[in-house]
């Protein structure tokens, strides 16, 4: 009898540990842009209750030379491309450590997530330049005009 106590107590400590190791990315939509003299981004993101994520992030660079009015003629361009695009994204997995989403098998972050204030960050790479970190705001349902 001890035995088999022994062999359940040490079952449901794997199990706990197993369940630990792999954290559960956290189920939502959430949208956000960045916007800096040179590039302007817009970004949507779903993840489902089996961890499948879905992201969509249209992108302007070399904006520098822009009037005014031709980022605002941008801005609406990429909230336009994001909305008319999102049918087509397709979902990918990414490894999730409880705060960090990899590629799988990669090193470079892709997405992190602060569970203690619900808080999302999208980061982007565009070339050798330092990566853009994006916060991401949940949403329930998608925008037209994540700018606004």
């Amino acid at each position: 009898m001890r035995f088999v106590t022994v062999l359940l107590v040490a079952g449901l400590c794997l199990a706990g540990a197993y369940g630990c190791s792999h954290p559960k990315p956290p189920e939502g939509k959430w949208e956000g842009t960045y916007e800096s003299d040179d590039t302007m981004v817009v970004a949507r993101l779903q993840i489902d209750s089996n961890g499948s994520i879905l992201v969509s992030a249209p992108n302007a660079q070399d904006l520098t030379t822009m009037s005014p009015d031709d980022k605002a003629s941008v801005r609406q361009k990429l909230a336009q491309d994001l909305a008319n695009g999102w049918d087509s994204v397709e979902p990918r997995k990414l490894d999730f450590d409880g705060t960090t989403f990899r590629k799988q098998g990669g090193v470079a972050p892709q997405m992190e997530w602060d569970a203690a204030n619900s808080h999302m960050t999208l980061i982007v790479y565009f070339g050798t330049n330092p990566a853009i970190r994006i916060p991401l705001h949940a949403v329930k349902e998608f925008s037209d005009n994540p700018w606004s």
